[in-house]
């Protein structure tokens, strides 16, 4: 009886820690670092703040949190595109993803490039690389479609296709228009079309 209990007490913990994650991952997307409290995150994740402590320490330690978040949705993401035979449908559908996401974008450009860019700002705390690592997993995935479908330079490739969502998140936001992530999701669609197979 008593395993049964603490087990029951671990999965109870294990899913506010989730919570925790998964609030911080968007708080910190609409808010960014600086503005965000712990607090914050707390009334999200509907969570008493003073509990928070229990499972980080301090507010890097959300930001953290919210990187491996990041990493979490991409990794799920890429691995429902992994089902797709056909590396170039793989990318398109990564690119009809982020086209989906674009009244977010437009609000708050993309998760994970706007934290690395603020974070970068600071002065302490080696977050900035952490968020660069999230990065990092994306564009060894997109570099490895690339490399599936024959391309020459397929890290140039990847950096071309990561660094044109980036390019259209960020005046998407700017601008507080949707439509650049359509209108440029539709260009690199045909970008893609566009390569030859080797």
């Amino acid at each position: 009886m008593t395993d049964l209990k603490e087990s029951g007490r671990v999965r109870a913990a294990d899913a506010k820690r989730r919570r925790l994650m998964r609030a911080a991952a968007e708080v910190l997307h609409r808010q960014g670092a600086e503005r965000t409290t712990i607090a914050d995150i707390a009334r999200v994740a509907d969570v008493p703040a003073g509990n928070v402590y229990y499972y980080f320490k301090t507010k890097d330690d959300l930001v953290a949190a919210a990187l491996s978040e990041h990493a979490r949705r991409l990794e799920l993401l890429t691995g429902h595109l992994d089902r797709l035979t056909d590396p170039r449908l793989r990318l398109r559908g990564l690119i009809e993803t982020w086209m989906g996401q674009r009244d977010l974008a437009a609000r708050y450009g993309c998760p994970t490039g706007t934290l690395a860019v603020e974070l970068d700002k600071r002065d302490e705390g080696g977050l900035d690389v952490e968020a660069g690592k999230v990065i990092r997993l994306l564009l060894a995935w997109v570099e490895r479609q690339f490399r599936e479908l024959g391309q020459p330079e397929p890290d140039g490739l990847a950096l071309t296709l990561v660094g044109a969502y980036q390019g259209m998140s960020l005046l998407a936001n700017a601008l507080r228009d949707p439509g650049v992530m359509d209108r440029e999701g539709a260009r690199l669609l045909a970008w893609l079309d566009s390569l030859d197979a080797a």
